[in-house]
C-alpha cells in the first residue's frame, strides 16, 4: 500500500499546511482511537498518553488530538512537554496502548508533526499506520455521549523519567566532579535533563533552557553545537552535552570543543560493554556511519551492520538480529538494554558512566580511535522537483561517478533524499589526503545547477 501520510517518522510538516493543520490532527487522533480500539481487546476503554515538545503549535495540536480521541471512545492522559524518549518510557509503565508524540525533532519552530508508539514503547508497525490511514478516508463520526474518552494530565510526568534515566546507571555511580555545560536546545528537555546531571552530582552550566514556543532548535542543540562548544572551553567544562528539539539525539563536545557524535558514541559504548561481556551480539549503523567507525568495531571483533538512514530501520535491524545496540551518525542512539527507543539523556549518560568508571576525560576514552574525513552538503528541494528524478539525473550521475572514480577503495559517496525535510543530502568520506568538503561541494554543485534548468 502507498502511504499518503507517514513517512519514516510518523507524519511532518508546515503548521497550517496540509497535512499539519487542526482539522487533519482531531481526525488523525480520532482514526488512531478507532484502530485502537479495534485492537486493544480491553473491556474498558483504550487509553493514549500524548506528550509534546515545546513548539507554540503544540497546544493547538494537544487539543485537536484530544477532542479526536474522545470522539472515537479512547481516554487520554496528557503529559505536556515531554522528550520522545521519555513518552515511550511511560507509555509502557502506565499500561496505555499507545503513546503520541506532537514533535518535529530537530527541525524549527514552523514545522511540527506527529509520531506514534505502540504500547511497547516502538514505533507502530506498518500494518497499524496503515490501517490508521484508511481510518482517515471514513467519514468521522462519534460514539454515544456515555462512551466518550475522558482527559487527565499526569502532574509527575516528569519526575518518573527523571528517575528512569537516573536508573540506567549504576545505583552507587556518581558524577561528582565532573563539570558539564548542558545544552537542551529550549526543547522538551529542559526541565529533565539538568535534574538529571544535578541529582547524579555533576556540576552543570546552562544554555538553550529558556523556550518561549518560537525558539525551539534555534541557533542550539545537537544540530548547531557552535554555542555548545565555545560554552564549554569558556567555562573550563570537562564536557558538553547538546539534545535535540525532542531529546532523543545528544552530541557531545570534549574539553578542547571537539564535536564527539553518535558513531564516537556508539563506539564507546560498544567497546565498554564488550570489554564487560554485556554487548549481546553486535552493532547496527546506518549508511551514513564512519567507515573508520565499521574498521574498529572489526577489530574489535564486533560484528557491524548497516541500515538505511533513520532510527525505524536501525530498530529493525537490532530486532532482527537480536542485538541491542545501535544508532546513527546524528546522535541517535538505541541503547536497547535500558530503553526501546533511541535516548539522548540515556546515551550520554552511558558515556559518562565510562568516563567515571576508567577515571578518563572524553577525549581520553576516543584516544586511538580514528574516523575518516566525510563532509556533509544538505541541497534544498525547490517545490516542483522530484527529488527521485533528481537523483536519477544523468548529469548528477555522471557528477557522482566522476567523485567516485577519483576515491577508488579510499572513500565512498552517498546521495539520499531525505525522510523528513525537502533536502538531498550529499555525504563525501575519504582518507585524509582527500579534500571531501570541495568533492562533496562539486556534487552538490551540479544538483543545484540541474535544479536551475
Amino acid at each position: 500500500m502507498t502511504r499518503r501520510y507517514f513517512g519514516t517518522d510518523g507524519i511532518r510538516g508546515t503548521v497550517g499546511e496540509p497535512p499539519i493543520t487542526a482539522d487533519f490532527v482531531l481526525k488523525l487522533g480520532w482514526a488512531m482511537g478507532r484502530v485502537l480500539s479495534r485492537h486493544t481487546g480491553r473491556k474498558s476503554r483504550a487509553k493514549v498518553l500524548i506528550g509534546k515538545d515545546t513548539r507554540i503549535s503544540g497546544y493547538m495540536f494537544e487539543s485537536a488530538l484530544e477532542a479526536g480521541l474522545s470522539a472515537a471512545g479512547v481516554d487520554v492522559s496528557l503529559l505536556g512537554p515531554m522528550p520522545t524518549p521519555g513518552i515511550a518510557y511511560l507509555t509502557r509503565t502506565f499500561r496505555a496502548d499507545a503513546g503520541i508524540v506532537i514533535s518535529a525533532s530537530h527541525n524549527p519552530f514552523q514545522d511540527n508533526g506527529i509520531k506514534f508508539f505502540s504500547a511497547e514503547g516502538v514505533k507502530l508497525a506498518d500494518a497499524v499506520e496503515e490501517e490508521i490511514e484508511a481510518e482517515l478516508e471514513q467519514p468521522l463520526s462519534t460514539v454515544a455521549p456515555a462512551a466518550l474518552g475522558k482527559a487527565l494530565r499526569i502532574s509527575d510526568a516528569a519526575g518518573r523519567y527523571i528517575e528512569f534515566c537516573k536508573s540506567t546507571v549504576p545505583d552507587r555511580l556518581t558524577l561528582e566532579g565532573l563539570k558539564v555545560v548542558l545544552d537542551c536546545a529550549h526543547g522538551a528537555t529542559y526541565h529533565i535533563a539538568p535534574s538529571v546531571l544535578r541529582e547524579l552530582g555533576a556540576e552543570v552550566s546552562l544554555i538553550g533552557v529558556d523556550p518561549d514556543g518560537l525558539n525551539i532548535n534555534q541557533g542550539v542543540g545537537s544540530t548547531h553545537p557552535d554555542a555548545l562548544r565555545a560554552a564549554v572551553i569558556e567555562r573550563g567544562a570537562d564536557l558538553g552535552m547538546a539534545l535535540d528539539g525532542d531529546g532523543d539525539r545528544v552530541i557531545l563536545v570534549d574539553a578542547e570543543g571537539h564535536e564527539v557524535d553518535g558513531d564516537d558514541i556508539l563506539y564507546l559504548i560498544a567497546r565498554d560493554r564488550c570489554a564487560r561481556d554485556l554487548l549481546g551480539g553486535g552493532v547496527v549503523g546506518t549508511l551514513m556511519s564512519n567507515f573508520g567507525l565499521a574498521a574498529a568495531l572489526e577489530a574489535l571483533g564486533i560484528p557491524f551492520e548497516r541500515a538505511k538512514v533513520g532510527d525505524r530501520y536501525v530498530m529493525e535491524r537490532l530486532a532482527a538480529n537480536g542485538w541491542q545496540l545501535g544508532g546513527e551518525s546524528s546522535g541517535h542512539i538505541v541503547c536497547g538494554h535500558v530503553q526501546s527507543t533511541g535516548d539522548g539523556i540515556v546515551s550520554a549518560l552511558q558515556v559518562l558512566a565510562i568516563m567515571v568508571r576508567e577515571s578518563s576525560s572524553l577525549s581520553g576514552l576516543l584516544k586511538g580511535f580514528e574516523k575518516a574525513p566525510q563532509a556533509l552538503v544538505n541541497v534544498r528541494l525547490t517545490s516542483d522537483v522530484d527529488n527521485e528524478a533528481l537523483l536519477a539525473n544523468e548529469q548528477v550521475r555522471h557528477a557522482v561517478a566522476s567523485v567516485e572514480a577519483e576515491l577508488g577503495d579510499e572513500g565512498r559517496v552517498l546521495l539520499r533524499p531525505s525522510g523528513t525535510e525537502p533536502l538531498i543530502r550529499v555525504m563525501v568520506e575519504g582518507r585524509p589526503h582527500f579534500d571531501v568538503d570541495a568533492l562533496a561541494r562539486r556534487i552538490a554543485d551540479d544538483i543545484e545547477g540541474q535544479m536551475a534548468r
